[in-house]
Parts: C-alpha cells; structure tokens; sequence
C-alpha cells in the first residue's frame, strides 16, 4: 500500500486540508503505515493529477490561506477497487528494520545486545501505553450513527495495534532472557 490509498480513505469522510490529513493520519494510521509530511503532499498532487481529487483555495483575512481536498468520483472508485483487492498473502510479508539489527547481532557485545531489546521494549511499551489515547480519539470523533458504524472498524485496527505491540514487549522480554542464559553459560 502506499500512503495514497490512506488518504483517498481519510477524504472519502470528508473533505480536509494537507495539514489536517496530516494530523488525521498521525493519531489515526500512523501506528500501523508510516508516512512523512512531504509525502503526503507529494501524493496529494500526484492524486489532484490524476483526478482522484480536487482542490480549492479558501481566502482567509486573518490567517493563511487553506487548500482544501476534496475526493472526486474517481478517486473514490479508486478506492473501492483498492479495498475489493485480495492480497492478503503480499501483505503477510515483514519489513522490520530491528529484526535485521537482530539477525546480525550475533557477534556484537552481549551486553549491548541486552541494551538494544530492552530499548526495544520500552519504545514498544511506550507505544502500547499510547494505544489507549487512540481508542479515545476514536470516540471523540464520532459525531453521528454513520460514524459509529465506521468507527467499529477503526476500532480493530486500534485493537490490532494494541496485540502487536504487546507482542513485541513480550517477545523482547522473552529474547533478553534468552541471551541473559546464553551468556550465563
């Protein structure tokens, strides 16, 4: 997936600027598909290119200027193509930057080793503990029935995010006891 698809998503709920699909990604999709600022411009012109969406000035006498976005029919049948795409097996392929750092670790100082995954832990522990705010995002949110319906949704994506993390704390753990005993040996 690219960053794309994840905003044809945030605007097909309603039109927003650059800087609030910025922000919207941010406490919504950034723990699960990361994407720079510039990207998300850099993709937001490819997409007004390609007229899956549109953009208009609104004149401000007081502060800047806002562009806003809004999804266009097309935009929005490229969205449902996206989402009626099965490609579950291309998505159960890892890229994890650590798990090569790990992979390679072998011949580093132990103790090293040890500092590496407990940092691993507590970034991931810091990350599940911010899982809860995501969940009160999501209700703060909801302003509507329609809403609520999507907002199930939202909330498994929360949820999945809240396992994986926990994972990884316990997984780190697990690994930091394992080269502790290897060590002891």
């Amino acid at each position: 997936m690219s960053a794309k698809y994840g905003l044809l998503g945030l605007l097909s709920y309603g039109d927003q600027t650059g800087y609030d699909l910025n922000k919207t990604f941010e406490y919504s999709l950034n723990y699960f598909w990361n994407t720079q600022t510039s990207q998300i411009y850099k993709e937001l012109n490819t997409m007004e290119k390609d007229e899956w969406l549109t953009s208009k000035i609104v004149y401000q006498d007081d502060k800047p200027n806002r562009k806003v976005y809004s999804i266009t029919p097309l935009g929005l049948e490229e969205l449902h193509k996206w989402l009626s795409k099965d490609f579950v097996d291309r998505e159960m392929r890892i890229r994890n930057a650590f798990l090569i750092k790990v992979f390679f670790s072998g011949g580093n100082d132990v103790d090293d080793n040890i500092a590496m995954f407990e940092r691993y832990r507590e970034a991931c522990q810091s990350r599940l503990d911010s899982m809860a705010q995501t969940n009160e995002n999501v209700e703060a949110h909801i302003e509507n029935e329609e809403e609520r319906k999507l907002a199930v949704y939202w909330k498994m994506t929360a949820r999945y995010g809240e396992y994986y993390f926990k994972m990884c704390v316990d997984w780190a753990a697990e690994m930091i006891e394992i080269i502790k005993k290897e060590k002891n040996k």
